[in-house]
């Protein structure tokens, strides 16, 4: 497959995750979050606002990989 097409799929997945993600993060914070002190709120959205990237990481290795070599 070459890199283009990997993109292209990749950033599908992406966008879908996002929009999954996005809306479980916010039901969290307002849910549970919002009665925490101060500094462990700031904790807290550090935390969900990067943890996304981790489940996300495999796949962008996979959308930047090169593409294969013509074989002749």
């Amino acid at each position: 497959m070459r890199r283009r097409t990997r993109s292209l799929i990749g950033t599908i997945v992406m966008i879908a995750f996002v929009f999954v993600y996005a809306p479980l993060a916010m039901a969290l914070a307002d849910s549970r979050i919002a009665e925490t002190p101060p500094l462990v709120q700031s904790v807290l959205y550090a935390v969900l606002g990067i943890a996304w990237i981790f489940p996300l990481m495999p796949l962008i290795r996979w959308m930047s990989r090169p593409d294969p070599e013509p074989t002749r």
